[in-house]
């Protein structure tokens, strides 16, 4: 692997910022691991305490770490030398590995993410993304042969050549921050993309400990990759406007989507968008009612409700109502939560207490006006915790069916039939999964291809994995993540032709 970018070596001082926490970390810059002018912290939300602190980037720090990587793509081999990029990803992977454990111990620590669950998709699941995008680039075709065509009476060979996309920026939200860098990371950096990675400022300690191990434990050469944390509403708009950024690919709500998508116009980026859900469950009245409603209970408290594609609306046959919402109450009641760190809690606390006062406060409000509200409802203290809920009686036209909560509230619906089901699960402006259960799979089959959504879980099938794409239809975003399909969100398609002698 003899590469001009070998020659460039990622170099860090190996420090962290060595305060009594221990948590400090540092930013990915060109290569070096560096702090900010100032910092800001980070809390346990488990607890309501200071974990840590992050730098605070500010526009300098970002214009320089998009220059980095606008240099190291222009100027290097990366995006060109295939073998060396499969040996970089082996070496990240491994490095994750190596330092699995501590990686969990924060995440568990910053994000309140359950012990419990952590096997998943918060850590274990996330670093296999770099090995399943580093086994993929191995045998992925970078050119695709058209066939000859007679054109004028001479004989033309054309072919498509795929090559990297350019320089990206990557904006992550905080709920998963494993999985959502390492699923922007892994692709991009096996397409040959050079990255500008920030974190979120709920979670920042996370997303730059990965930066750390890319500093001093892999061949990643300077520019490659960048880490930003920011608390600053400054950073955003230079990554998503700056002239030297080729694309955008954020996992957020769908407000800051729309603004990104706006702000990425100007320059006509290509954008990449994860954005919000409103997923519904849908229950046909010849279903077994103890499995939506076991799912349901174990789907909307996993990591508090915090997830995009959860099901937070659950459509049930009128005539079997109240049946469900027994069930529902029963399993919510069932629901351990508190410290995430105990290996039997299940659910954890919300991020911070200004999303519990959301949450709060559209609950409120639901209750307000005339929801009724079966179980939970109310804050957990310390920390920030909220009880498990379930809401019935709802409108399907109010706040709590219609916007995104990001907690752990359970919006139950009646519905008169199949075609009214399909009705109300697809009035929403989000379109980003789904799941429907009865007893003949080819009629559960049938309705969920009626709903539009991205992904659809049939009588309790996982979609979500390394290997399946995932993305949303309407307001829920524009592309898809993961698979083959996320490998190609980074690269871009050149078509050539010549004439055959």
């Amino acid at each position: 692997m003899q590469s001009e970018v070998r020659e460039a070596d990622a170099s860090g001082d190996g420090q962290t910022a060595g305060t009594a926490d221990g948590f400090d970390r540092r930013m990915l810059i060109d290569g070096r691991l560096v702090g900010a002018a100032t910092t800001f912290p980070t809390l346990n939300p488990a607890t309501g305490e200071v974990l840590g602190h992050a730098p605070d980037a500010g526009v300098e720090d970002a214009e320089a770490a998009i220059a980095a990587a606008r240099r190291a793509f222009d100027t290097t081999t990366w995006a060109t030398d295939t073998e060396f990029r499969l040996h970089c990803l082996d070496q990240l992977h491994r490095a994750l590995l190596d330092n699995i454990e501590e990686l969990r111990e924060l995440t568990i620590a910053e994000c309140g993410a359950a012990r419990l669950l952590t096997n998943g998709p918060h850590v274990d699941d996330a670093v296999a993304i770099v090995r399943y995008y580093a086994d993929l680039l191995r045998d992925y075709p970078m050119s695709e042969e058209l066939g000859e065509m007679e054109i004028r009476g001479a004989k033309h060979r054309r072919w498509v050549e795929k090559e990297a996309a350019g320089v990206v920026a990557a904006i992550i939200a905080y709920n998963y921050p494993n999985q959502l860098a390492l699923a922007k990371l892994s692709p991009a950096l096996a397409a040959g993309c050079t990255v500008v990675l920030k974190g979120a400022p709920d979670t920042p300690l996370v997303t730059l400990a990965i930066g750390e191990l890319i500093a001093n434990h892999t061949d990643i050469p300077p520019g490659v990759v960048n880490v930003l944390s920011s608390s600053s509403a400054e950073v955003g708009p230079v990554l998503t406007t700056h002239s030297d950024v080729d694309m955008i690919t954020f996992t957020g709500s769908t407000a800051t989507g729309r603004r990104i998508m706006a702000a990425a116009s100007a320059t006509v980026k290509k954008v990449f968008l994860e954005l919000g859900g409103k997923s519904a469950m849908v229950v046909l009245d010849d279903a077994d009612l103890a499995l939506p409603a076991m799912f349901s209970a174990f789907s909307m408290t996993s990591h508090a409700g915090q997830g995009c594609a959860l099901t937070s609306r659950l459509l049930v046959p009128s005539a079997r109502h109240d049946e469900m919402i027994e069930l529902l109450a029963q399993g919510f009641g069932n629901i351990s939560h508190g410290d995430p760190a105990h290996p039997h809690t299940y659910m954890g606390p919300l991020i911070s207490e200004q999303q519990r006062e959301k949450v709060h406060g559209m609950v409120q409000r639901a209750v307000e006006a005339g929801a009724k509200l079966v179980t939970g409802g109310h804050k957990i203290d310390p920390g920030f915790f909220y009880a498990p809920t379930v809401l019935t009686d709802v409108d399907p036209d109010s706040e709590i069916a219609q916007e995104e909560i990001f907690g752990p509230v359970l919006v139950v619906l009646r519905h008169e039939g199949d075609d009214d089901a399909v009705r109300i699960a697809n009035n929403s402006i989000y379109g980003l999964a789904g799941a429907v259960y009865s007893k003949d799979e080819d009629r559960a089959v049938a309705v969920a291809r009626r709903i539009r959504a991205g992904a659809f879980s049939v009588n309790g099938g996982r979609f979500f994995g390394m290997d399946t794409p995932f993305g949303g239809f309407k307001q829920s975003g524009i592309g898809r993540e993961m698979g083959i399909a996320g490998l190609e969100e980074f690269l871009e398609r050149k078509t050539f032709a010549t004439v055959v002698p």
